[in-house]
Protein backbone atom coordinates (compact mmCIF):
# COMPACT_ATOMS: atom_id res chain seq x y z
CA UNK A 1 0.00 0.00 0.00
CA UNK A 2 1.24 3.46 -0.87
CA UNK A 3 2.40 5.83 1.84
CA UNK A 4 -0.69 8.00 2.20
CA UNK A 5 -1.42 11.38 3.73
CA UNK A 6 -5.05 12.10 4.60
CA UNK A 7 -5.81 15.82 4.64
CA UNK A 8 -9.10 16.21 6.44
CA UNK A 9 -10.93 19.53 6.59
CA UNK A 10 -14.34 19.98 8.18
CA UNK A 11 -15.31 23.28 9.82
CA UNK A 12 -18.29 21.70 11.64
CA UNK A 13 -16.81 18.31 12.37
CA UNK A 14 -18.52 17.90 15.74
CA UNK A 15 -21.90 17.95 13.94
CA UNK A 16 -21.01 15.34 11.31
CA UNK A 17 -21.89 11.81 12.39
CA UNK A 18 -20.88 10.50 8.96
CA UNK A 19 -17.40 11.97 8.98
CA UNK A 20 -16.83 11.10 12.65
CA UNK A 21 -17.53 7.50 11.71
CA UNK A 22 -15.51 7.55 8.48
CA UNK A 23 -12.43 8.86 10.26
CA UNK A 24 -12.48 5.77 12.47
CA UNK A 25 -11.78 3.81 9.28
CA UNK A 26 -8.33 5.40 9.02
CA UNK A 27 -7.31 4.14 12.45
CA UNK A 28 -4.80 1.31 12.43
CA UNK A 29 -4.31 1.61 8.67
CA UNK A 30 -0.68 0.93 7.83
CA UNK A 31 1.09 3.64 5.85
CA UNK A 32 -1.69 6.19 6.48
CA UNK A 33 -1.02 9.48 8.24
CA UNK A 34 -4.10 11.45 9.22
CA UNK A 35 -4.11 15.21 9.60
CA UNK A 36 -7.03 17.45 10.54
CA UNK A 37 -6.34 20.88 9.06
CA UNK A 38 -8.82 22.58 11.40
CA UNK A 39 -6.94 21.14 14.38
CA UNK A 40 -3.53 21.98 12.93
CA UNK A 41 -4.42 25.52 11.88
CA UNK A 42 -7.28 26.88 14.02
CA UNK A 43 -5.96 30.39 13.35
CA UNK A 44 -5.78 29.80 9.56
CA UNK A 45 -2.04 30.60 9.55
CA UNK A 46 -0.75 27.78 7.39
CA UNK A 47 2.98 27.11 7.35
CA UNK A 48 3.59 26.43 3.63
CA UNK A 49 7.28 25.54 3.95
CA UNK A 50 6.56 22.90 6.61
CA UNK A 51 3.64 21.53 4.58
CA UNK A 52 5.73 21.30 1.40
CA UNK A 53 8.46 19.41 3.28
CA UNK A 54 5.86 17.03 4.68
CA UNK A 55 4.02 16.15 1.47
CA UNK A 56 7.24 15.12 -0.26
CA UNK A 57 7.26 12.03 1.97
CA UNK A 58 3.97 10.66 0.62
CA UNK A 59 3.01 8.88 -2.57
CA UNK A 60 -0.72 9.52 -2.24
CA UNK A 61 -2.79 12.37 -0.82
CA UNK A 62 -6.40 11.86 0.20
CA UNK A 63 -8.48 15.01 0.35
CA UNK A 64 -11.36 14.22 2.73
CA UNK A 65 -13.89 16.99 3.33
CA UNK A 66 -17.55 17.93 3.05
CA UNK A 67 -18.75 20.18 0.28
CA UNK A 68 -19.68 23.40 2.10
CA UNK A 69 -21.98 25.81 0.31
CA UNK A 70 -21.09 24.21 -3.00
CA UNK A 71 -17.35 24.41 -2.60
CA UNK A 72 -14.30 23.37 -0.61
CA UNK A 73 -14.11 24.14 3.11
CA UNK A 74 -12.34 27.51 3.44
CA UNK A 75 -9.28 26.12 5.23
CA UNK A 76 -8.70 23.43 2.60
CA UNK A 77 -8.91 26.04 -0.16
CA UNK A 78 -6.42 28.20 1.76
CA UNK A 79 -4.12 25.19 2.26
CA UNK A 80 -4.07 24.62 -1.50
CA UNK A 81 -3.50 28.32 -2.16
CA UNK A 82 -0.60 28.44 0.30
CA UNK A 83 1.06 25.06 -0.25
CA UNK A 84 0.78 24.43 -3.98
CA UNK A 85 3.43 26.61 -5.55
CA UNK A 86 3.00 28.01 -9.06
CA UNK A 87 6.80 27.92 -9.45
CA UNK A 88 6.60 24.12 -9.40
CA UNK A 89 4.68 24.13 -12.64
CA UNK A 90 6.92 26.69 -14.31
CA UNK A 91 9.34 25.43 -16.88
CA UNK A 92 12.63 24.35 -15.42
CA UNK A 93 11.35 23.90 -11.90
CA UNK A 94 11.02 20.47 -10.33
CA UNK A 95 7.46 19.92 -9.22
CA UNK A 96 7.66 17.92 -5.99
CA UNK A 97 4.07 16.77 -6.52
CA UNK A 98 4.67 15.14 -9.91
CA UNK A 99 4.00 11.43 -9.89
CA UNK A 100 1.87 11.41 -6.76
CA UNK A 101 -1.72 10.35 -6.87
CA UNK A 102 -4.81 11.56 -5.07
CA UNK A 103 -8.21 10.46 -3.95
CA UNK A 104 -11.08 12.79 -3.12
CA UNK A 105 -13.54 11.66 -0.47
CA UNK A 106 -16.33 14.12 0.10
CA UNK A 107 -19.75 14.24 1.65
CA UNK A 108 -22.83 16.30 0.93
CA UNK A 109 -26.03 16.74 2.89
CA UNK A 110 -28.38 16.43 -0.07
CA UNK A 111 -29.52 13.45 -2.06
CA UNK A 112 -27.83 12.30 -5.25
CA UNK A 113 -30.94 13.40 -7.16
CA UNK A 114 -30.44 16.98 -5.95
CA UNK A 115 -26.98 16.97 -7.53
CA UNK A 116 -27.98 16.50 -11.15
CA UNK A 117 -28.52 18.97 -13.98
CA UNK A 118 -32.27 18.46 -13.52
CA UNK A 119 -32.15 18.37 -9.71
CA UNK A 120 -32.53 21.00 -7.02
CA UNK A 121 -29.02 22.42 -7.43
CA UNK A 122 -28.86 22.07 -11.23
CA UNK A 123 -25.28 20.87 -11.06
CA UNK A 124 -23.39 17.74 -10.07
CA UNK A 125 -21.32 17.28 -6.94
CA UNK A 126 -18.36 16.36 -9.16
CA UNK A 127 -18.64 19.65 -11.04
CA UNK A 128 -18.32 21.46 -7.69
CA UNK A 129 -14.89 19.84 -7.34
CA UNK A 130 -13.53 21.16 -10.63
CA UNK A 131 -11.14 23.66 -9.00
CA UNK A 132 -9.49 20.94 -6.92
CA UNK A 133 -9.38 18.57 -9.88
CA UNK A 134 -7.64 21.19 -12.06
CA UNK A 135 -5.22 22.02 -9.23
CA UNK A 136 -4.26 18.35 -9.01
CA UNK A 137 -3.97 17.95 -12.76
CA UNK A 138 -1.78 21.00 -13.29
CA UNK A 139 0.57 19.67 -10.61
CA UNK A 140 0.80 16.28 -12.35
CA UNK A 141 -1.05 14.54 -9.54
CA UNK A 142 -3.17 11.74 -10.89
CA UNK A 143 -6.69 11.73 -9.47
CA UNK A 144 -7.39 8.03 -9.00
CA UNK A 145 -10.89 8.25 -7.58
CA UNK A 146 -13.57 10.65 -6.41
CA UNK A 147 -15.89 9.16 -3.83
CA UNK A 148 -18.99 11.22 -3.02
CA UNK A 149 -21.20 10.32 -0.08
CA UNK A 150 -24.71 11.71 -0.47
CA UNK A 151 -27.28 12.25 2.30
CA UNK A 152 -24.46 12.49 4.81
CA UNK A 153 -26.78 13.95 7.45
CA UNK A 154 -29.17 11.01 7.33
CA UNK A 155 -27.14 7.80 7.16
CA UNK A 156 -27.82 4.94 9.54
CA UNK A 157 -25.23 2.60 11.08
CA UNK A 158 -25.59 -0.04 8.37
CA UNK A 159 -25.05 2.52 5.63
CA UNK A 160 -22.02 3.90 7.50
CA UNK A 161 -20.63 0.36 7.77
CA UNK A 162 -20.89 0.06 3.98
CA UNK A 163 -19.09 3.38 3.47
CA UNK A 164 -16.34 2.35 5.90
CA UNK A 165 -15.86 -0.88 3.95
CA UNK A 166 -15.70 1.12 0.71
CA UNK A 167 -13.17 3.51 2.25
CA UNK A 168 -11.00 0.59 3.36
CA UNK A 169 -11.15 -0.83 -0.19
CA UNK A 170 -10.22 2.59 -1.64
CA UNK A 171 -7.19 2.76 0.64
CA UNK A 172 -6.01 -0.56 -0.72
CA UNK A 173 -5.94 0.75 -4.30
CA UNK A 174 -2.48 0.01 -5.66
Amino acid sequence: MKKTLVLFAHPYFEHSTTNVRLLECYENMPNVTFRDLYEDYPDFHIQPFRERKRIVEYERIIFHFPIIWFGLPPLLKLWIDEVFDMRWISEGQQNILSGKDAIIITSVGGSEGNYTREGKYKTTAESLLTGLQVSLDINNIELKKTHIIYNADNLDEKQLDVFCAELAAILKLE
